[in-house]
Formats: C-alpha cells, structure tokens, sequence
C-alpha cells in the first residue's frame, strides 16, 4: 500500500491523472457510429507517446492493448478490434498511463449516439455510485464505507455490482493494496490516512451480477448478456478530503 510521502510525490500523481483525464477526453470526442475500438486504442497510444509516457495496460500480464474497450455485455479487460460501432451501443474504455513512476488509473463509459432509457439509467446510476464512494473516502473513515455507498445506490435502482473484480490501491505500481470491493458493510477494513491513492472503479450490471471471461483470457462479459457500466478515478486521500486526481479541470 502507498502512502504518498511529499508534496512532490502527489504533484506527479496530479500529473499522470490530468494526462489520462486528457486522453480519455479525446477519445469520447471521437465516439461515433462506424468509429472502431482499434482506432481509439492507436489515438491513446500515440498521445502517450507524445507525452513520453508509458501505457499502463499494454504488456501488463500480457494484455496486448493501450485500452481496454469493453462495448455493450462487455464488463471490463476487452479487446479492442475493428468492428465499427453501432447506434445505442455503450463502450466502456479503461485507460492508465505511467510517468515520472508513478501511475493514473481512470475509465468512463460513453454512450453511442442515442441510447434506450434504460441504458442511460444504468450509466446515470454507475456515475453516481462512484460520486459516492469517492465522497466516502474521508480522512480517519474506513475503506469499506466506499464499499457500502457504492453498493447501497447501485441497489437503490435494482441493478447488482460486479463482484469478480474490484478497485485498487495505485501509486508507483498499477495495482497496490488494498482491494477496494464495490459491496459490503460499512465501517470495516484499514483507515483511510492521508496520502493514501486509491482506484475507485464501480462495475454495474443491469441484470444478474455474475461475469464469465471469455476465451481469450482477458474479456469479461455479463453472465446474460445485459448490459455493463464501468466508471473509475484515481483518488488521492487528503486531508480536506478526497481529491480527484483523474479528473480535468473545470
């Protein structure tokens, strides 16, 4: 588990988040029918390239891309490919980037064109959950209080969180201590102490929690085929609160 030791060390954390809020901005802007996951995948390596930053994901347990592009029942961990999307598809893109050593970690899930109520619901309620969570995340409280607000709202609207995977502890490793599941009572686990940087990732299923990972050894997808949403940001602990650090500017 990190615990950021100086000032500095959080300056380079600020860094590598405002890049990666950067680069996933430019990415939703690209979002359209007929665009392919592939040609998001080359735009985000490239601009890590630009920046002399290294992608968080590509080679990282042998995973071969920069995002991970996870349309529609695809929960997390896709491909991406050339299939061109669709009208009223979701795609989920998990994207982090590396630089100066230390890590950001952030993923969104950006509507198609036009999306059915209640798919918009599901995005809606996943953003808000991870708002909660993140919000949870106060200095002296406990780490599964994030684990409570994310699934009390997610529950509020009858839809289930993702249990098989989890958020994360991150800093100078892209995964740390302490697992961060998005399910339990509150008041449990270690206190949350300044400096402390967190993934916190929200994985929503409209139907049945349970995920199965494809063939291909990576891919998640939703035990029913309904649809997933997938909302992260690296948040660091501070004392006048949570700060996100994978967030741009206003």
């Amino acid at each position: 588990m990190i615990v950021l030791k100086s000032k500095t060390e959080l300056e380079k954390m600020r860094r590598a988040g405002r890049m990666v809020a950067e680069v996933l901005q430019q990415l939703r802007e690209r979002i359209k029918p007929g665009v392919t996951t592939l040609e998001l995948d080359r735009l985000a390596e490239d601009q890590c390239k630009k920046w002399k930053a290294r992608p968080a994901f590509k080679g990282y347990g042998g995973f071969p891309f920069t995002i991970c592009a996870s349309p529609n029942d695809r929960v997390v961990h896709g491909f991406p490919n050339q299939q061109p999307l669709q009208e009223g598809d979701i795609l989920s893109i998990d994207f982090g980037l590396i630089i100066d050593g230390f890590y950001g970690d952030s993923a969104v899930t950006i509507p198609v064109g036009e999306i059915d109520a209640t798919t918009q619901r599901l995005l809606d309620v996943t953003k808000e959950s991870l708002d909660l969570g993140i919000a949870a995340a106060q200095l002296g409280g406990r780490l599964s209080d994030i684990s409570h607000a994310v699934q009390t709202r997610v529950e509020q609207d009858h839809f289930s969180v993702v249990r098989e995977f989890v958020g994360h502890g991150i800093g100078r490793q892209l995964h740390e201590d302490p697992q961060i599941p998005n399910y339990g009572p509150p008041a449990r686990g270690p206190q949350l102490k300044a400096g402390m940087t967190l993934a916190i990732e929200p994985m929503v299923n409209i139907g049945l929690p349970a995920v199965k990972v494809l063939e291909d050894g990576w891919t998640a997808v939703t035990i029913d085929g309904r649809r997933s949403a997938h909302f992260e940001h690296t948040v660091a602990i501070t004392e006048n609160g949570p700060e996100i650090l994978t967030r741009l500017d206003d």
